[in-house]
């Protein structure tokens, strides 16, 4: 079995905004990420602290907006500043929301030019119609170390387990645009592990530590492991149980070192892409 090494894929991503990021500044324009956080969660905390860094060594400048208790209203305006913002080029919203704020609620005050990570609803319907648009970071992660894997994705039988807006959903809508025939199961689907063990290309995002194991994969098949589940000491491990990838995936991403750097990569790109007013960052 291959490791499919994420950390290396984001090495040559960064390398490749660094330049952008400093041919922009060349030009007058220093591309900027403003990051809203409107929680005190530590885990958030940690992960706004990692961007930062990314974005400082690409080039790229962040902008944290701390937020304490706020409101829909409070971060919708935020967001809506932030959006009319000239110097301001990418925009992202942390989570988890405050009791009683819904995300979409929200992130639709994100203008879809500056929506770096996907959020704003309008943005899931331009990728669902096949429209220049910036994916959510994660799924657009997905197929970005597939396309690395030199994985064959047209026609390929592909299983997306988990639904989400921030990462199931996009992605399938993602492989669909690459012609994967694409199946996307849930909490509810029958027969579980006999669906996943008919996939070439296996994406698992449910949020469940070791959820798959190798009843659920085919011999040979391309296992991507979007899960980051934290561990007792203090680690993280991910959706797919590693034993059971090693002894059937012909290759699988690690967790972590998988697709958790490049999605912060992806997050830089598509920053350096919105700020020469491109429409997509893929």
């Amino acid at each position: 079995m291959k490791l499919i090494d994420g950390r290396a894929a984001a090495a040559e991503i960064m390398a490749e905004v660094s330049a952008a990021a400093a041919e922009l500044r060349s030009a007058g324009t220093d591309p900027t990420l403003a990051i809203v956080v409107p929680t005190r969660d530590e885990a958030t905390a940690w992960y706004v602290r990692s961007i930062e860094r990314a974005a400082a060594k690409a080039g790229v400048s962040s902008r944290v907006e701390q937020l304490d208790a706020p409101t829909a209203d409070d971060i919708s305006g935020l967001l809506r500043r932030l959006s009319a913002d000239p110097s301001v080029h990418g925009i992202i919203c942390q989570t988890p929301l405050p009791d009683g704020v819904r995300l979409d609620e929200v992130t639709g005050h994100i203008d879809p030019g500056k929506d770096v990570d996907g959020a704003n609803p309008t943005s899931l319907g331009q990728l669902a119609a096949g429209l220049p648009t910036f994916a959510p970071a994660t799924a657009a992660a997905v197929l970005e170390l597939l396309h690395r894997e030199k994985a064959e994705l047209s026609g390929a039988r592909t299983v997306v387990v988990g639904r989400s807006t921030v990462v199931g959903k996009p992605a399938a809508l993602l492989l669909l645009n690459e012609h994967a025939t694409v199946t996307v199961c849930h909490s509810r689907t029958a027969a579980l592990p006999e669906v996943c063990a008919d996939a070439d290309i296996l994406v698992v995002a449910v949020g469940r530590a070791h959820f798959v194991g190798a009843e659920h994969i085919k011999p040979g098949a391309v296992v991507i492991d979007v899960g980051t589940n934290p561990t007792a000491d203090g680690g993280l491990t991910g959706d797919v149980d590693p034993a059971a990838a090693e002894g059937r995936a012909g290759s699988y991403t690690p967790v972590p070192g998988g697709v958790g750097p490049v999605t912060t990569a992806l997050l830089l790109r598509h920053t350096v892409a919105a700020a020469r007013g491109e429409a997509s960052g893929s």
